[in-house]
């Protein structure tokens, strides 16, 4: 398989770490003092564990797991409206998979739909907009959610049903942005980081300039890196590179898929159909200054907030559940199996948090990939 194959080879991951292990010694990075490198991304972070990339590297390097998981740092008041939302009369609530267990105060929206809410699972905002078409009597809401990556697709659904003038569909819009949560891990004192490996997939709308404040104002090389596992490598070699030789750069490992400048014509239906809120509540990291979007007003009859009189912030901030890190984990303070609640009060089939039902959640990452260690923790 083309571009997967080859970047899988147990051979050149061999070569990869000798060198990665001759820059460690050559940085004097030790299990001791490691180097400490963020994966931004959730899928990232899966890659890791999937391919045991963590046992792989030198003692001297220690993987930091960022918040770049959308379902993960929704806050809980978020998911209580979309439960609100589903359980009124005549609507149709549409979601991806990965948000209907994400537990809400009162329930997740797999519970709401056990109690009869019509929650359904769709791919894509065009599903929910055909639905839309087909139900003219009910009303279609489409929960939007996630980075960049897919907020070009919610923007062009929304454009579709201005031009359908589509009257009964709305997105109740959650979408946020990567660069503003790196920006406040990296003003926040108590984090010690030396390098990020970056998102691909968002780079991939985005392009890479939108980090370039990473390495210009906080000193911090950032590689933009593809998920294989010599993908990951590879980039963790490049940013090592960059500390052994004193630079602070932003560099592009993913470039088979990452345009420099981005993807034009997302870009475009983004700035069209979105601006940014004031500030947006990320879980773990508080609210987050220009960190999310809302739905321009010449889009309001598609807004969910507007149609059904949700405003951002009306619902008092819910805490997270007693003993429950999710926001300690999110920033890298601790690690999953370093919760009090991982696989004892949380687990898969009775989460208490986000990141242990999304699927690119760090505590559901250590309960599927980290065999003895995770079963360690949870005896």
């Amino acid at each position: 398989m083309r571009y997967v194959q080859e970047f899988r080879d147990p051979k050149a991951a061999q070569g990869v770490l000798r060198a990665i292990e001759a820059v460690c010694t050559e940085i004097g990075c030790t299990a001791d003092d490691p180097l400490r490198i963020m994966e931004i991304c959730g899928g990232h972070t899966h890659a890791i564990f999937r391919y045991g990339l963590d046992k792989l590297v030198p003692a001297g390097i220690e993987f930091i797991h960022g918040p770049g998981c959308p379902v993960c740092v929704l806050p809980m008041a978020r998911v209580d409206d979309c439960v609100e939302i589903a359980e009124q009369p005549g609507v149709i609530f549409c979601t991806f998979g990965d948000a209907m267990r994400v537990p809400g105060t009162r329930k997740s929206l797999l519970q709401a739909k056990a109690d009869g809410a019509d929650i359904r699972m769709v791919y894509s905002p065009l599903d929910a907009l055909e639905l839309a078409r087909r139900n003219p009597d009910r009303e279609v809401v489409f929960f939007g959610l996630g980075f960049e990556t897919t907020t070009p697709s919610t923007a062009l659904t929304l454009q579709q049903a201005k031009r359908e003038e589509i009257g009964n569909f709305s997105v109740f819009c959650n979408h946020i942005t990567v660069p503003p949560p790196i920006r406040a891990l990296l003003e926040d004192p108590h984090m010690i980081l030396d390098g990020f490996v970056g998102p691909g997939h968002v780079s991939m709308v985005t392009g890479i300039h939108c980090y370039d404040f990473v390495a210009d104002e906080f000193g911090k090389p950032i590689v933009v890196a593809g998920f294989e596992p010599l993908d990951l490598l590879q980039s963790v070699l490049m940013v090592l590179r960059q500390i052994a030789e004193g630079r602070a750069e932003v560099e592009n490992q993913y470039a088979r898929v990452v345009p420099e400048h981005g993807n034009p014509v997302s870009l475009a239906a983004i700035a069209d159909v979105y601006e940014p809120r004031p500030s947006f509540e990320w879980r773990g990291l508080g609210e987050i200054d220009a960190s999310g979007l809302r739905i321009r007003e010449g889009y309001r009859a598609w807004d969910t907030e507007a149609k059904f009189g949700i405003g951002y912030g009306a619902r008092p901030k819910v805490a997270e559940p007693e003993g429950c890190a999710c926001g300690a984990v999110m920033t890298g303070r601790m690690k999953p199996v370093a919760c009090p609640q991982f696989g004892r009060g949380c687990t898969p089939d009775t989460p208490l948090g986000a990141l242990m039902v999304s699927s690119e959640g760090a505590c559901a990452a250590y309960w599927t990939y980290g065999g003895a260690r995770a079963v360690a923790a949870a005896e």
